[in-house]
């Protein structure tokens, strides 16, 4: 479970830290939105925003101007509380679920620890999945609120890919859950430190080159699980949600102004989630190959002279670590947006069904059967 603390000093500081975390992700859209249109017009060999202030930053204010000023239009025959509602509860859930992420390690102060995270859930993968899943609610609200049959038949169409791919994802992940034994990602996160160690029929092998990190473990499991965080944000090249093309631009198409900011948020705060959930299954989360967290702390201690100090140079550089690794997985999104063409339907739907699935289920009962044979013959 999960607790706001026991003192006065210690709630204070951890509701600080869930509107420093839901500040963080808000504040990193608008940085991302720019991301993406530099990075597409240097794919594309265009030069992209570059007018209003440096290298195009301040565009990102005039659009938030524009979205802000816009006129607040809502449809004649829609539902008028689902059509408003609908906006909310998709920025509602990526933002909780983010707080369960371990961004670093636990900052040390004068007696107190404190989590670098907005709260820490032993079963932090259940409530993230279960808290992310509620994406495909608000697009039906959304669709249904409108009033329209293009808004409604674009929103059954992107729950019914959500659906689809939430089964491949969750599967994906078992092996992960089975190999660490823990539902916790911070114990996930330190399990995946030191070198590269796999006992087996009483042997043991150790690699001093590569770290003990998941995707070495699970390289089906990681493969299918970040495909499937694609389908699972609508992002190219499983757009169906947003294809203006074949859906009158979906789900949203009576949006418009700050309403349609709140969605835009809500798409980029689940690209967080999934490069974050990326980060901490498969890639050591916020852990450095080759420095455990106490050496790290060691090196402060010598730097700064002293254990305050020193843990919270521990804490910076750890974080760093994760957002570094964080950045990496944000960028692959942007980058097969602008790389991949958009599936059809019904290749999305067998690829989801009839391919992915399928390998999930493989890789789960491979992963149990190897989990077995090595703890049966060890002992």
């Amino acid at each position: 479970m999960t607790s706001m603390g026991s003192t006065s000093f210690e709630i204070t500081i951890n509701l600080i830290k869930l509107v420093l975390v839901f500040l963080m992700m808000v504040q990193a859209v608008p940085i991302l939105v720019w991301l993406e249109r530099r990075g597409s017009a240097f794919i594309q060999n265009r030069f992209g925003p570059n007018r209003v202030g440096p290298l195009g930053l301040l565009q990102l204010l005039a659009d938030a101007v524009k979205f802000l000023t816009k006129e607040d239009f809502a449809p004649e025959k829609g539902n008028r509380f689902m059509f408003y509602a609908a906006p909310v509860f998709a920025l509602i859930p990526a933002a909780i679920a983010y707080m369960a992420v371990p961004m670093s390690v636990p900052l040390k102060l004068d007696g107190h620890t404190f989590l670098i995270q907005g709260f820490e859930i032993n079963v932090g993968i259940v409530f993230i999945l279960g808290i992310s899943s509620l994406a495909a609610y608000t697009i039906l609200m959304a669709g249904w609120g409108s009033g329209s049959k293009f808004s409604l038949m674009g929103a059954m169409r992107a729950s019914a890919q959500i659906i689809s791919y939430e089964l491949a994802l969750g599967l994906s992940i078992v092996g992960v859950i089975l190999l660490y034994g823990t539902f916790n990602l911070t114990e996930m996160v330190n399990m995946q430190q030191g070198p590269l160690t796999f006992s087996m029929f009483g042997y043991t092998v150790t690699s001093s080159y590569l770290p003990n990190w998941g995707i070495f473990y699970q390289p089906v499991g990681m493969i299918l699980f970040f495909a499937a965080t694609f389908a699972e944000s609508n992002r190219l090249p499983f757009d169906l949600a947003e294809g203006e093309a074949e859906l009158v631009a979906g789900f949203h198409t009576e949006y418009g102004g700050f309403k349609m900011l709140m969605f835009f948020i809500g798409e980029y705060g689940h690209m967080m989630i999934a490069s974050g959930l990326m980060t901490t299954f498969f890639f050591g989360g916020y852990g450095i190959p080759g420095i455990s967290f106490q050496e790290m702390h060691q090196i402060g201690l010598n730097l700064l002279g002293t254990e305050t100090l020193a843990s919270i140079f521990n804490t910076v550089v750890h974080f760093l670590s994760y957002n570094l690794k964080f950045a990496i997985f944000l960028w692959i999104f942007i980058h097969v947006r602008w790389t991949l063409p958009r599936f059809r339907y019904d290749q999305l739907m067998d690829l989801g069904w009839k391919t992915m699935l399928p390998w999930a289920l493989a890789n789960t009962m491979l992963t149990a059967v190897v989990i077995f044979a090595a703890s049966y013959f060890t002992i």
